[in-house]
């Protein structure tokens, strides 16, 4: 519990796209562009909140953060912006997330930050690219970590040359700050 805030469980999400070997992104970027996955994100993030690493924030185009989310970024040696909320501890995150409602909390990235909040995630939202990207970041293949379990699998869609899936996995024991 850290000192000062009010008990509050928070419910966090992560939402990304993998590919086959579970690799998530290449050179600080996407490995893939698809329409529909994009879509997707941008419906489901909207009007919410996004938790990501600083070098996902440097990823977007001219490091700007994403439009018509109130964005959050662990960014320990980084300059204050008026555009984003910059904290620089795990600590201050977790205290800045509890200001949020229950279920408006989704982890973006980078691969440092889902390692770190994945414990901390009650669902996990995957779009699943049936290819191989040539990743060099990766994230845990959630298939074998027994805390969680696949509860939705959509039909699989082809789009913009993919087979993608859209998934939805359950921590069956997220941990609580």
């Amino acid at each position: 519990m850290i000192k000062g805030i009010v008990d509050k469980e928070i419910i966090m999400k992560a939402i990304l796209h993998a590919d086959r070997e579970w690799g998530i992104g290449k050179k600080n970027g996407l490995m893939f562009s698809i329409p529909a996955d994009m879509k997707f994100f941008r419906e489901t993030t909207t009007g919410n909140v996004v938790v990501m690493g600083s070098n996902t924030l440097k990823s977007f185009p001219n490091g700007k953060p994403l439009k018509n989310r109130t964005n959050i970024v662990l960014y320990p040696d980084g300059e204050d912006r008026d555009d984003c909320i910059i904290v620089r501890s795990l600590d201050e995150l977790f205290a800045e997330v509890r200001k949020y409602d229950d279920g408006k909390v989704y982890v973006i990235g980078g691969a440092m930050m889902y390692k770190t909040l994945l414990p901390y995630c009650e669902e996990v939202l995957v779009t699943k690219v049936d290819a191989v990207g040539g990743a060099d970041a990766y994230f845990e293949n959630l298939d074998e970590n027994s805390n969680f379990e696949l509860v939705y699998a959509s039909d699989e869609i082809e789009t913009n040359g993919y087979k993608i899936r859209f998934t939805t996995y359950k921590n069956l024991a997220p941990l609580r700050f």
